[in-house]
């Protein structure tokens, strides 16, 4: 097999989202390897800002034509980027990151390039098959557009098993490879720093709890929940709770922590580029959301050395082991989840087991490195061999 540099382009949502987040560090690290790495996106991904490395990016851009001014043009605008780069730059591959739009956007552009098109790999993340992709409304062109794909990957065996019901496939016509995600361990490192906490919580003793959450505030995260379980704890046990992100569930919580009279111990802080400071003083991370194809913010915090409690779903299960290094309980049961908390940051020899072992399994099966091998031996299969014959369509069960 070859191992010439390819020359490979990116295309994920630039904002906070678990599945952006992945998507740049694969650039980066491909990047560090020596491969030319573009990324195609409405905007730069956050983890490039400020960043120095040898990436390429290329911003899409819509028409402000009148007539267009409401008919969604982005899907047609990236499809046209990524024709553009594809055939100025002579792609390799095309790695796209969620499947509507931006699998569809990859099948357009190939339609147009023909011969000369990229292999496509899409990477799942969640949402894209399991609430956007089987909506109705999308179902028959996301199906569609994953199925043309050269390749598919899935960051859990849970998400790769809802993909293959949720479109009504089997693995014979639809195989997905699962890579985990991963976490850059030097950087999430069990570092715990109190004096970090004290800008938020000037008068909290140094023993005080202090519990975290990071996500998109979005209802699926169950921010209520969060806010609910912090109440139970904190009338066992005085703590404290930082909040790191924004979105729709941000103002209902903060509402609701202000007429719970807890405002002086909650710290709303929204969206922060770096956070690994605040992640790692914490005790628990806290993450009741209702469903999660991986859960990345978790596995931060075990980087981190902070014990997780979260809800027995999705692809949590894969990474949080209950009882070992982490506490699951049912969705929406908050009782359940405040009594692992308390059995936590109670008993802190329990507390230091868990957090070693958090660490530890982050360092055997979480890492960069392994996780970037895969990828690049997706590529190189690809690029090695000659174009595969298309799934057939209408697909078979």
């Amino acid at each position: 097999m070859s191992d010439r540099c390819l020359n490979l382009a990116i295309t994920c949502f630039p904002t906070f989202g678990g599945s952006g987040m992945v998507a740049t560090e694969i650039g980066l690290a491909l990047a560090d390897r020596g491969h030319r790495v573009h990324f195609i996106a409405r905007d730069l991904p956050v983890r490039l800002h400020g960043m120095t490395r040898k990436v390429i990016f290329h911003e899409v851009t819509e028409s402000d034509y009148p007539a267009l001014a409401h008919s969604g043009t982005y899907p047609l605008a990236l499809a046209s980027k990524m024709i553009e780069v594809a055939s100025y730059e002579s792609l390799d591959i095309l790695h796209v990151h969620y499947a509507v739009p931006h699998a569809t956007a990859a099948w357009m552009a190939r339609e147009v390039l023909g011969e000369r098109a990229p292999r496509i790999v899409t990477t799942l993340h969640g949402t894209d098959t399991t609430l956007v992709g089987i909506d109705p409304t999308y179902l028959p062109i996301t199906r569609f557009s994953v199925l043309r794909s050269d390749a598919v990957t899935t960051p859990s065996v849970s998400l790769q098993r809802a993909t293959w019901d949720g479109f009504g496939l089997s693995p014979e016509t639809l195989p997905i490879e699962v890579i985990p995600n991963f976490v850059d361990t030097q950087r999430y490192a069990p570092l715990r720093d109190r004096t970090h906490l004290r800008p938020l919580f000037p008068h909290a003793l140094e023993d005080t709890p202090v519990l975290v959450h990071v996500s998109n505030f979005r209802p699926v995260k169950r921010i209520d929940d969060v806010v609910s379980i912090f109440a139970r704890v904190h009338r066992e046990r005085p703590c404290r709770l930082i909040m790191i992100g924004d979105g729709p569930e941000r103002s209902p919580a903060e509402r609701r922590v202000r007429e719970l009279g807890l405002e002086a111990h909650v710290a709303f802080l929204g969206k922060q580029e770096s956070f690994v400071e605040l992640l790692a003083a914490s005790d628990v991370f806290l993450l009741p959301s209702e469903q999660e194809s991986f859960g990345l913010a978790a596995l931060e915090a075990m980087s981190c050395g902070v014990p997780v409690v979260a809800s027995d779903i999705g692809g949590i299960p894969e990474q949080v082991k209950h009882g070992a290094w982490g506490l699951l309980a049912p969705v929406g049961d908050v009782e359940a989840m405040a009594r692992h908390v308390l059995s936590l940051v109670e008993e802190p020899e329990r507390w230091g087991h868990f957090s070693r072992a958090a660490r530890q399994q982050v360092l055997e099966r979480f890492q960069l490195g392994p996780a970037i091998d895969r990828y690049e031996a997706i590529y190189r299969r690809l690029t090695s061999s000659p174009s595969s014959p298309r799934a057939p369509w209408p697909p078979r069960p």
